[in-house]
C-alpha cells in the first residue's frame, strides 16, 4: 500500500475544507460601519403630566428609549420671568431638561416606556416644555 498518495489525497481534502470555511465566514471587516458624522439623534416624543398643589408643580411623565438599560433623569427650571403670579410674560414657563445617555452597556435592544419625575415651586398655570439631552421635543399631555 502506497501511504504517500494516501497523505496527498488527506492533504488536498484538508485544504479544500479550510479553504472553504475561510472563504464562507463573514468577515467583521465586511460590516456595514456607520460614520460617526452620519448618526442621526432622534429626538421621542415625551408624554408629560402636571400636578399643581400648594404652589408646587408635580412633573411626571414617559418617553420612548431605544432600550431597555436606558435610565432617564429629569430637572424642572423656570423659563424667563415668571416669578410673578400677576402678569405672566409670553415667553415664561417651565422646562422639563431630560438626560438620556445615548450607550447604556449591554442592554435588551428593545424600544421601552422610561417613566421620569420632577418638582419645582413655581406659579400655575405655566407652559410645559421638554427637551431631551438638550434638543427640543414634542411633548403631549397626559
Amino acid at each position: 500500500m502506497n501511504y504517500r498518495r494516501l497523505w496527498v489525497a488527506a492533504a488536498i481534502i484538508a485544504f479544500i475544507i479550510i479553504a472553504g470555511f475561510v472563504f464562507s465566514v463573514p468577515h467583521t471587516r465586511d460590516a456595514a460601519r456607520v460614520p460617526v458624522s452620519e448618526s442621526v439623534s432622534v429626538v421621542p416624543l415625551v408624554t408629560l403630566h402636571d400636578a399643581f398643589k400648594k404652589g408646587v408643580h408635580t412633573i411626571t411623565g414617559s418617553l420612548l428609549a431605544p432600550n431597555a438599560g436606558t435610565t432617564v433623569t429629569a430637572r424642572a427650571a423656570l423659563q424667563g420671568d415668571a416669578s410673578s403670579t400677576e402678569s405672566l410674560p409670553a415667553q415664561a414657563g417651565i422646562r422639563v431638561a431630560l438626560s438620556m445617555p445615548s450607550d447604556a452597556g449591554v442592554c435588551l435592544e428593545l424600544p421601552t416606556r422610561v417613566n421620569f419625575s420632577a418638582t419645582i415651586a413655581a406659579p400655575a398655570r405655566l407652559p410645559l416644555t421638554a427637551t431631551v439631552n438638550g434638543f427640543a421635543a414634542s411633548t403631549t399631555s397626559s
